[in-house]
């Protein structure tokens, strides 16, 4: 039979190459929109509000005081 060619080893090889580069180019753009999409809502999350606080007073609050009292 004899020894490959080095060329068609080497086209085989580029084509490989070539394949897992596509490959790996979706992946990252099937990822990259939900990633800005949580990035924008966690800053969004991190502002204060501008009524001067974010702490309220709830009634689960309210009741967790209660359970604390000695």
């Amino acid at each position: 039979m004899g020894t490959p060619n080095k060329s068609h080893f080497l086209s085989r090889r580029r084509w490989f190459a070539g394949a897992g580069a596509v490959g790996a180019v979706a992946a990252v753009a099937a990822v990259a929109p939900k990633a800005v999409v949580q990035t924008e809502a966690t800053a969004a999350a991190a502002t204060a509000p501008r009524s001067g606080g974010g702490y309220k007073l709830s009634e689960h609050v309210k009741r967790y005081y209660q359970t604390t009292r000695v």
